[in-house]
């Protein structure tokens, strides 16, 4: 007969996915999550599972794009348990402060101001499994695919702001008011946001209006012929390049809208993680070099201004009969 201690899984399991988190990536992540129960003034029950095997089961799912009943057993936990942690960090809200969180911190860790003033927004639609209700899905009729529709905000460098999915059916311009609303009650400090033709409209002017942002819209080129880089834009559109890494990002599975935000946002959070544990990232110019100072050898010759008489020359007269 086997002792419990024998039994209970090991407290740190051997690392040998992608998908895991290094000893810096965690070192980064483990004060960012929420605090406990048992830590907390009313109490609760201590957690069975390491929490660095939950965060590896999650980003496990989401990278590999796998059922949650598929979850491999030398994670040692239950895929109930997995799954009970990504709908309840989800639900409480500290899905998105650690993403914000996050975010910040990799500004800081650039050289960048923590609080950026400037967006990027654009939307992406993507088919829906027959998992998606008829409710939360729509058909875009300008991508004829079935399904949900992604709304991103990213920054200059594209790290993710605001995530929202709506059904594929709507309009950008219609649901883009929601999302700059919500932009403009967590990040105050947002001056301008670029996004493309399709933003453009009455959504331009109630934008400047009510919320005091700047839309300005980046066209397609007039003798553009199948994909071409555009400025701004492609930023975005790296940001969504990234998500489709995740292969749980490729089709849309999930029967809450919510999950299908969360399973983003932890596309992202990977994405900060690994970037906060790299040297910073160098800026795209180079600074201008240091002009020498003036000494009488290099010492431009002045210029000599000819004077202009004051005189004031009319043209002649046209006599007209």
């Amino acid at each position: 007969m086997t002792s419990t201690n024998e039994t209970r899984p090991p407290a740190v399991r051997e690392r040998h996915y992608p998908s895991d988190t290094t000893d810096a990536e965690w070192a980064v992540l483990e004060p960012l999550l929420p605090v406990p129960a048992c830590a907390l003034p009313t109490g609760g029950r201590p957690e069975k599972h390491p929490r660095r095997n939950v965060v590896d089961a999650i980003r496990y799912v989401n990278d590999n794009g796998c059922k949650w009943r598929a979850v491999p057993v030398d994670f040692g936990i239950p895929w109930r348990t997995v799954y009970g942690y990504f709908q309840r960090w989800r639900a409480s809200g500290d899905l998105a402060r650690i993403l914000a969180e996050l975010h910040q911190l990799v500004r800081v860790h650039d050289g960048l101001n923590p609080r950026t003033v400037a967006v990027i927004l654009d939307s992406q639609s993507v088919k829906g499994a027959e998992t998606v209700s008829k409710d939360t899905r729509g058909f875009d009729g300008g991508k004829l695919i079935n399904g949900r529709k992604r709304h991103l905000a990213v920054d200059m460098r594209g790290m993710a702001l605001a995530i929202m999915v709506t059904p594929a059916a709507p309009h950008d311009s219609i649901p883009a008011r929601d999302q700059l609303f919500r932009l403009r009650l967590t990040h105050p400090e947002l001056v301008i946001a670029w996004a493309d033709s399709a933003y453009g409209g009455t959504l331009v002017d109630w934008s400047h209006s009510f919320l005091g942002i700047t839309l300005k819209t980046v066209p397609r080129r007039k003798d553009q012929d199948g994909f071409a880089v555009l400025a701004k834009r492609w930023r975005v559109e790296r940001a969504i390049s990234w998500i489709m890494r995740a292969r749980r990002n490729v089709r849309d599975y999930e029967r809450l809208i919510s999950h299908s935000e969360a399973h983003i946002t932890w596309t992202f959070i990977t994405l900060l993680v690994r970037r906060l544990t790299r040297p910073p990232r160098p800026p795209r110019t180079p600074p201008h070099a240091v002009e020498p100072l003036e000494t009488s050898a290099n010492k431009p010759k002045p210029i000599r201004l000819r004077k202009q008489s004051n005189t004031i020359r009319l043209a002649p007269a046209v006599l007209t009969y």
